[in-house]
């Protein structure tokens, strides 16, 4: 089930990212994010009062989450789409974790779907999103799910320096 998050889901969220955090500091897990920088539990907090958090239920617990919107970032503008769209034709999907104690269920792949279903409702058949080049896993994902690397936009990115920023986009 997939649902709009709401203020109860904020410290399930934020304990989400503190798990991926201690996978990437354990090593077990490379994504190219920095505990206390990115993402934050004011990351979470922010997102859920703009109203574009979302988050995936399994058996009443939340094990995923993402932005859905159509702000694209600044380092977009450096990136060299395929597709030159008007920007109220593009839904962007932002940060989407899953929990690490649950993964390898295919949560990822149907978080994906409804960010596709959730675009064309929203008449967007443009997608774009994004991930740290360092994230083979992330990248293996979205090109299986159809997604196209763009570019790679070396940039400092939410606050963590020596980011290599692979942009890629999907015509739906």
């Amino acid at each position: 089930m997939f649902r709009k998050a709401d203020s109860g889901d904020l410290k399930r969220i934020a304990e989400i990212y503190d798990e991926i955090h201690t996978e990437e500091e354990a090593g077990r897990a490379c994504i190219g994010w920095v505990r206390s920088i990115y993402p934050t539990r004011k990351t979470a907090e922010v997102s859920i009062k703009k109203g574009d958090m979302f988050v995936e239920i399994e058996e009443g617990r939340i094990v995923a989450a993402g932005r859905l919107n159509q702000e694209q970032v600044p380092e977009y503008a450096d990136a060299k789409w395929d597709y030159d769209v008007p920007d109220d034709q593009v839904m962007v999907l932002h940060t989407l974790v899953v929990s690490p104690k649950v993964g390898k269920k295919g949560y990822g792949s149907r978080f994906v779907g409804y960010y596709e279903q959730f675009a064309l409702e929203h008449n967007c058949q443009y997608l774009r999103m994004d991930t740290n080049e360092k994230n083979r896993a992330a990248r293996t994902l979205y090109k299986k799910l159809g997604y196209k690397e763009v570019s790679i936009v070396p940039c400092e990115f939410n606050g963590i320096k020596g980011v290599r920023l692979v942009c890629l986009e999907k015509k739906l």
